[in-house]
């Protein structure tokens, strides 16, 4: 009799676990104040490895835009059983906080290297209106301008640096004059002016900026003062996305982050980051924070940060291990509700309701590194990775279950 109690008890288990799965991953079973994680399907491009991977999200960074609620993303075909000739970066964009993507425009092979898999460093920045987009490839920088009734989308080269004579001490697969790999991109809140970096093996690390010329195209603009680094840009972000002329840019590096000032032209180092801490990504609302190799930073002052030291975020999948080293990627702040923020890293993505001082792990996603995050008008938030991109409500009143802290 006890043998059977215990067998029915352990039948009735997994059939109440099963149906809390299908609860997590159906679309629109589950009540809109919960933690509902939703699988999104449906990305442009092969549905082989990675193809679901939204690398990187960008938003009209006009103030006022009429397309406040849509979200821009690129996905690539990064599969070996893509041959590379095939292979394409996609442009999709979604107006319902990314539980449905259309595709924009597809940027084809010539544009990137897809012999090496290309997909994992592409930046992406969106016009005002979102008329027109910049992206960044191993081949440098393109002004994407999407055309009506299906038609393909034009694709213009933006000038930018090229491989020396005198080759880098690093062997890498370019020959003289070819472009310098393009990284991170920006575009001013009115659209006339662009910041771009350039570096990645191929020639010392440069940040150009650019302007808008009579036709709508990008060309370069006033010269930028040296870098104070020989390391690569890994992020960048005006200290206010929201103005037409921000006052300052900040950059993230391999190593730590500076401020270089618009109007003086000044570079300032950013107090507070640690040693070897490549700064993958920041956001400036409500000041300056971090997503690093090893940490996490919150803003102190207009340069200065600091270090996230409470270890209760870092509560790994198997294993109740704390510590201050994580491998963050990106970093994101609710405009709306700055106290929230989201964090995606290598081992799953967080969530603070505090400003950044204490972190959840949202564990109802799947194991696994995420690179891309971004919050939509109502709160719910899109994360990526190589295993896909899903929308959560990680905030929404009554959310708990599926969030644990050590110690829970």
């Amino acid at each position: 009799m006890n043998v059977l109690r215990k067998q029915k008890g352990i039948f009735r288990g997994i059939i109440l676990s099963l149906l809390m799965a299908a609860a997590v991953t159906a679309w629109g079973q589950a009540s809109p104040d919960s933690c509902e994680v939703r699988a999104v399907s449906g990305l442009p491009g092969s549905r082989e490895f990675a193809s679901q991977f939204l690398e990187t999200m960008a938003s009209d960074p006009a103030p006022e835009a009429g397309d406040a609620g849509t979200v821009w993303g690129l996905t690539a075909d990064l599969s070996s059983k893509v041959p590379y000739w095939k292979r394409a970066i996609y442009l999709s964009k979604s107006t319902d906080g990314g539980k449905n993507w259309s595709e924009v425009a597809r940027v084809g092979s010539r544009y990137f290297d897809a012999q090496i898999g290309e997909g994992f460093r592409n930046g992406l920045a969106v016009a005002p209106g979102g008329r027109d987009f910049v992206i960044t490839t191993q081949e440098g920088a393109f002004q994407v301008i999407p055309l009506s009734g299906g038609s393909e989308a034009i694709v213009k080269p933006i000038a930018g640096p090229r491989v020396p004579h005198v080759r880098p001490p690093v062997v890498i697969a370019k020959k003289d004059g070819d472009p310098v790999r393009a990284g991170v991109v920006k575009i001013t809140a009115d659209g006339k002016h662009m910041f771009i970096s350039y570096g990645y093996f191929d020639l010392e690390p440069q940040l150009i900026a650019y302007r808008r010329d009579g036709q709508g195209a990008w060309v370069e603009d006033a010269a930028l003062p040296a870098l104070p680094t020989d390391l690569d840009i890994f992020s960048m972000q005006f200290d206010d996305p929201k103005k037409a002329r921000p006052d300052s840019l900040y950059v993230g590096t391999g190593d730590q982050a500076y401020r270089l000032n618009l109007h003086t032209m000044g570079w300032t180092h950013v107090e507070g980051v640690g040693p070897d801490s490549a700064i993958h990504g920041m956001n400036t609302v409500g000041g300056l924070h971090l997503a690093a190799c090893w940490g996490v930073y919150n803003p102190v002052s207009q340069d200065a940060v600091a270090r996230v030291t409470n270890a209760t975020f870092l509560l790994h999948p198997r294993k109740d291990e704390a510590g201050p080293n994580i491998r963050a990627y990106a970093i994101e702040v609710d405009p709306a509700r700055p106290s929230r923020e989201v964090l995606a890293a290598i081992t799953g993505v967080y969530t603070s309701d505090d400003s950044g001082a204490t972190w959840k792990r949202l564990n109802a996603l799947p194991d696994g590194e995420f690179d891309s995050a971004h919050f939509t008008p109502d709160g719910s938030v899109i994360v990526s990775g190589i295993g896909g991109t899903y929308v959560a409500s990680p905030f929404a009143d009554g959310c708990g279950p599926g969030l644990k802290v050590r110690g829970n």
